[in-house]
């Protein structure tokens, strides 16, 4: 028998709750187990733009067998604490800038920070989805030392090339991103073909 794949999806608190449940989405739809771990704040993230007041598992993955076990936060002897767990990976969505400077220098005082220490140093894929904006020299030290440490600092910055037409259409742009650097499949249009779509007109009355 294969072994089901097992990524670690982590939410913190930047704005951007919905990158996370497509994330998530495209992962169980592939098949992918995922273990998920939420900060305090992204718990408050889910009640602002989701409207959860509990992490809702099924709402997450967009169905009911979802292949999500969900670990505390406060838990830094789950077994993704530990490298002996294998995973193929793991991804940081939204990735706060406090989170952010929390792995970049190496602590690991909370699941999050200890799972991607962990991730790093047996060489695994770590995605950190950083959102918020401008960014600080320190944001960029900390992005700087992360990448040499191995990490990919992968920005919420959708393309428009594919002229997006809905606010999903940017999310899922990200959301495909982030499942390409994890060697995922995913059924969302992220691809340059080298010739842009026929855009449509606009509507009667907008601006030029």
């Amino acid at each position: 028998m294969i072994k089901k794949k097992t990524i670690v999806v982590a939410i913190t608190g930047a704005s951007g709750a919905l990158y996370a449940q497509r994330v998530i989405q495209g992962l169980v739809t592939a098949g992918v187990h995922v273990m998920l771990v939420i900060s305090p704040l992204g718990r408050r993230l889910l009640h602002d733009e989701l409207a959860m007041e509990q992490p809702d598992l099924e709402r997450l993955a967009g169905r009911v067998d979802h292949g999500i076990t969900l670990v505390s936060y406060n838990d830094v002897g789950a077994t993704i604490a530990s490298g002996s767990f294998v995973t193929a990976g793991m991804v940081v969505a939204p990735c706060s800038g406090n989170k952010l400077a929390e792995i970049a220098h190496g602590l690991g005082d909370n699941l999050i920070s200890r799972a991607a220490q962990v991730t790093l140093k047996e060489r695994r894929r770590l995605i950190l989805v950083h959102r918020e904006m401008p960014l600080t020299a320190i944001d960029l030290r900390n992005m700087q030392q992360l990448t040499e440490a191995g990490a990919i600092i992968c920005p919420a910055n959708p393309g428009f090339y594919l002229l997006p037409q809905t606010v999903d259409d940017l999310v899922c742009f990200v959301a495909g991103k982030v499942l390409d650097l994890l060697d995922v499949e995913h059924p969302w249009n992220t691809r340059w073909t080298g010739k842009a779509p026929d855009a449509q007109a606009p509507a009667a009355g907008a601006a030029p």
